[in-house]
């Protein structure tokens, strides 16, 4: 098993900025990627930002020049620094770590932290 918690998120007006924050305990041993989902209401969880044990990146295009994920392969954390943010981006933010056993992916979820972006 692996245990994400997570930390941030809040209420922020337009433009705000915000950083949330997430560390990988339990089971961490061949984790490969970690990185962040949200969840609008009535909508479904999309890909925010993940990052691979080797350090790759990938944005979703909605969030590209505006948000920036760092993980920490010795802490076992990721970070989610968002700029600029809009009304749009109003979510709950999920951690999401992918661990591979053998060649079986196996997804772990935090709790999730909601961030709201309102005047």
């Amino acid at each position: 098993q692996v245990h994400l918690v997570e930390s941030g998120g809040g209420l922020v007006q337009p433009g705000g900025s915000l950083r949330l924050s997430c560390a990988a305990s339990g089971n961490i041993f061949s984790i490969y990627t970690m990185g962040w989902y949200r969840q609008a209401p009535g909508k479904q969880r999309e890909l925010v930002a993940t990052t691979t044990s080797g350090g790759s990146t990938n944005y979703a295009d909605s969030v590209k020049g505006r948000f920036t994920s760092s993980r920490d392969n010795v802490k076992n954390t990721v970070n989610l620094l968002m700029d600029s943010l809009k009304p749009e981006d109003t979510a709950v933010y999920y951690c999401h770590a992918r661990r591979l056993v053998g060649t079986t992916p196996i997804n772990y979820w935090g709790q999730g932290t909601q961030v709201t972006v309102s005047s």
